[in-house]
């Protein structure tokens, strides 16, 4: 995955789940200050709950984004 679609997937997965900072501290445990580490570490989280990416399965691809509409 590119950069950008790392970022699409991280923002639907983060719209779905509740930004609690348990999450987010593991979320940068993980990443490293690497922000694409940073969005894989979320996207990997949203795979465990929910089985597939953001954009196609669960509550994520439900998530309309502004990015999608200006497409």
């Amino acid at each position: 995955m590119n950069k950008r679609d790392l970022q699409l997937e991280s923002a639907r997965a983060l719209a779905v789940f509740s930004a609690i900072d348990s999450d987010i501290h593991e979320f940068n445990r993980k990443a490293h200050h690497d922000s694409q580490n940073w969005y894989r570490a979320v996207i990997d989280k949203y795979i465990s709950e929910y089985g597939g990416l953001p954009s196609q399965v669960g509550p994520g691809k439900m998530i309309k984004l502004l990015y999608d509409k200006l497409l």
